[in-house]
């Protein structure tokens, strides 16, 4: 009889440690315990998802074939090597980074319900996208300078725009996109989630993310 309660109230107290623990640990970190967040996809659309990534999946796949296609005209054409499609071809790259980064993981989402995402990867998907769209707009100014050039200096445009000045503008406007976007997932560490990890897209975006934090988010 003795036996019996020591027994249950060690098992009592086991428990009552336990549950302070589960408690705490819910009001912690989720890094420690869920190192993933989820991603709903498309809000309020969830039954006709499957039928939304078809032709989403085509639409990646005609941007795949074109951006490809443009890519391999343009290195095979030794003609083309000039400022106008210099500055396509990057275009053409940096679109096909965009669109990798975004849509495997929107039809993973959509087609098998991969919602899980995990940390490291969120936050590089969204580095990827918002460094390379900051790059796109750096290329199309880019291009409206080459045709300002051409419009209003026509017999001086090569020897402005001649290949070193090309390779060192894509050098900048690649330079411009990584520093400008790298403080987004240093700031990002930095912060502490708790138990809402639910984001309303597809992807990882970085105000979305940021909202979900339950620590000072000012910074960022």
């Amino acid at each position: 009889m003795v036996f019996g309660n020591d027994y249950e109230g060690h098992f009592l107290a086991v428990e009552n440690e336990v549950r302070l623990l589960m408690m705490a640990l819910s009001n912690s970190s989720w890094r420690l315990l869920q190192p993933s967040f989820f991603l709903i996809g498309i809000p309020g659309l969830e039954e006709s998802q499957h039928c939304i990534a078809l032709p989403l999946c085509v639409l990646y796949l005609l941007a795949l074939v074109g951006n490809v296609t443009i890519l391999f005209t343009i290195w095979t054409d030794p003609s083309l090597y000039q400022p106008m499609y210099l500055f396509l071809a990057m275009l053409c790259g940096i679109d096909l980074v965009l669109a990798s980064s975004t849509a495997p993981r929107t039809l993973a989402v959509l087609l098998v319900h991969a919602h899980e995402i995990g940390y490291m990867v969120c936050l590089m998907q969204m580095f990827f996208i918002h460094a390379f769209s900051s790059m796109e707009s750096g290329v199309l100014v880019a291009m409206a300078l080459d045709r300002y050039i051409a419009i209003c200096h026509p017999l001086h445009h090569s020897t402005i725009l001649h290949p070193g000045i090309i390779g060192r503008i894509g050098v900048a406007v690649l330079v411009w996109g990584l520093l400008l976007l790298l403080p987004f997932p240093i700031l990002l560490q930095r912060l502490v989630f708790c138990r809402a990890t639910v984001i309303g897209h597809a992807y990882c975006e970085h105000m979305a993310v940021v909202k979900l934090a339950c620590s000072e988010t000012t910074v960022n």
